[in-house]
């Protein structure tokens, strides 16, 4: 697991460890998901971010796993 510390695989923020956990159990590398939990601290840059996810999977005729 990616500490919160900071280590080999990266560091991931204690408020987002519920996120990198997530990611991680669907599939994500360490590294991967350790960058996507961090983006996006505050609460608009998190709304910005699940919006433009909206459109990604719009673009890709909703293709989720």
């Amino acid at each position: 697991m990616v500490s919160d510390r900071g280590g080999r695989f990266g560091f991931v923020y204690k408020t987002r460890q519920d996120v990198y956990r997530a990611l991680r159990r669907r599939g994500a590398s360490k590294s991967k998901a350790a960058r996507i939990s961090n983006a996006g601290r505050t609460h608009a840059q998190r709304s910005l971010m699940a919006r433009k996810a909206a459109r990604t999977r719009q673009a890709r005729g909703r293709q989720r796993r």
